[in-house]
């Protein structure tokens, strides 16, 4: 929705806009995307939520930059496919935004800066007994944040996040369904003709392929697709297209 600010108090960094329904709608700095002078007046695009304005973008910060940007800044943002806001600010990545919340979408670049920043901290620390449980445990939120916006990007409901874990559900019971558990056990003890007899390997295989299949495919697929054009029900394209 198309709006305007109507006032912003620097202390307490909140304010107000009203929206092109004629509704006032309260707003937070933080649920601005750039980092730009926020002033009354400004004519800004936004999620309403409830009475609470979200996903804001200033739409004369676009127009600004697009006037006033230097060859190196406004090469780096055609360069980057992002907005000639982001140009300006040298990158248009906001860790917190893209890491911490579940509102709104996310492009397929910040994506997979995303998904690599995760990836680098799951693997380092995967040496560090005990604290890479901890660390496993508390990067599930960051995944699912990445994922569901990255999906509310492509115009797809977040409740598809939900694909890969049921992947490995499935994968799973297929393999504890075809004597995985026996085979294992088997394993365990270290004895050779009982685990010739165990059986299980095949479904261990299969098992472990329905896994992988349905974690990459995934991964490939929301990491591939691009955005859907204009604003969607999520929120405005993050692209500025």
């Amino acid at each position: 929705m198309r709006g305007e600010i109507t006032s912003y108090d620097t202390v307490s960094s909140t304010g107000s806009i009203k929206g092109q329904d004629g509704q006032p709608y309260l707003f937070a700095r933080h649920d601005i995307h750039t980092g730009s002078e926020i002033k009354v007046g400004q004519s800004v695009d936004f999620v309403p939520t409830g009475s609470t304005a979200t996903q804001i973008v200033i739409l004369g910060d676009a127009v600004a930059s697009a006037t006033t940007a230097t060859a190196p800044a406004a090469a780096f943002g055609a360069a980057s496919g992002g907005t000639a806001a982001a140009a300006l600010n040298g990158s248009g990545y906001d860790w917190q935004y893209a890491l911490l919340k579940f509102d709104g979408r996310l492009r397929r670049q910040d994506f997979w800066i995303s998904f690599l920043i995760l990836f680098g901290v799951s693997f380092v620390t995967s040496f560090i007994p005990l604290i890479n449980m901890v660390i496993g445990l508390a990067l599930i939120w960051p995944n699912v944040a990445i994922t569901v916006k990255r999906l509310h990007d492509m115009g797809k409901s977040g409740w598809l996040t939900l694909i890969p874990y049921a992947g490995v559900i499935i994968g799973s019971f297929v393999m504890f369904a075809g004597g995985a558990g026996a085979f294992l056990a088997a394993a365990a003890t270290g004895d050779a003709s009982a685990l010739a007899t165990a059986g299980g390997l095949g479904a261990i295989g299969l098992g472990v392929l329905i896994m992988l299949v349905t974690s990459i495919g995934f991964l490939i697929w929301i990491g591939v697709t691009d955005s859907q054009p204009g604003t969607n029900q999520y929120g405005p394209n993050p692209k500025g297209l």
